[in-house]
């Protein structure tokens, strides 16, 4: 059985400033990116590679491994630099984010990228994708766990309910959905476009078991991911509590950053605020 990293809660914290700050030069650099949408979703990636994912960036191909799928794969900036970061492909490929013939488009593409388990762009398509891999594993009695990261604007795509359904009529209690609960998506508040309220109770009605979490808090989310499945014969939902932009005072809980490039004298500012242990 492959053993997953295991950094605790600070060194967890100091790996996700890192990748704040690589975020904010890389979706700079290339003039391209959702950077929102990376940086609330930064601890959870962070926690899940470092902490939580039993995979081995040696053998991407392993069938014992764990397979994460980033639902929300326009955030594809935070998940490259947590492969990378992890040693699934080197640290100094991230400078050729989005640039042409680069491995590392704005969508992430698993022909190109060891590590991506399937591609990613579309909203909805993720946790389908997820349920088909679980099931999967069930039929072969093994092992290994079935990750997903969805925004939570993602959520009104009906696939997701679909999947959801599917997911809980065949007991899969080796899949685990995380959703990226920042209230913001392209346009504005998750809540003024197509309501989503009451969240826990529309995943617990479609026979989820369900737990909410800071999804800023690394310590809380390791508790949460070591207590899967949260109950027996059902597949498990985290809703993480986050902030769209989290890391950079000016960016956070603001729907205009969802597409908007940072000017190299905002990179500047982010990356003074990075330094802040706190942030």
């Amino acid at each position: 059985m492959i053993e997953p990293a295991r950094l605790d809660g600070e060194a967890l914290r100091t790996r996700a400033r890192e990748a704040r700050r690589r975020d904010l030069e890389m979706v700079h650099a290339a003039g391209l990116g959702h950077i929102g949408g990376d940086l609330s979703a930064t601890d959870i990636v962070t926690t899940l590679y470092h902490g939580v994912l039993r995979v081995d960036p040696n053998r991407p191909e392993a069938p014992d491994r764990d397979r994460f799928f980033m639902s929300k794969g326009h955030c594809s900036a935070a998940l490259y630099i947590a492969l990378a970061s992890r040693g699934f492909f080197p640290l100094e490929e991230l400078a050729t984010y989005m640039k042409p013939l680069s491995r590392l488009n704005g969508h992430p593409d698993r022909r190109k990228i060891p590590g991506v388990e399937t591609s990613t762009g579309p909203l909805g398509h993720g946790l389908p994708v997820a349920v088909g891999a679980a099931i999967a594993a069930k039929l072969d009695k093994a092992p290994w766990r079935t990750f997903v990261l969805t925004g939570d604007g993602e959520l009104q795509e009906g696939s997701n309910w679909e999947a959801a359904m599917a997911a809980a009529h065949y007991r899969l209690d080796n899949l685990i959905v995380t959703v990226d609960r920042n209230r913001l998506q392209q346009g504005g508040r998750t809540e003024n476009t197509m309501g989503l309220e009451p969240l826990a109770d529309k995943w617990r009605a479609f026979g989820w078991s369900v737990r909410e979490v800071d999804g800023h808090d690394h310590a809380a989310l390791l508790a949460a991911y070591d207590s899967v499945p949260f109950e027996g014969g059902r597949p498990s939902c985290l809703i993480a509590r986050t902030l769209k932009g989290r890391g950079v005072s000016f960016i956070e809980d603001k729907a205009g950053w969802h597409h908007r490039v940072p000017s190299r004298e905002e990179v500047a500012a982010g990356l003074a605020e990075l330094q802040d242990p706190v942030r």
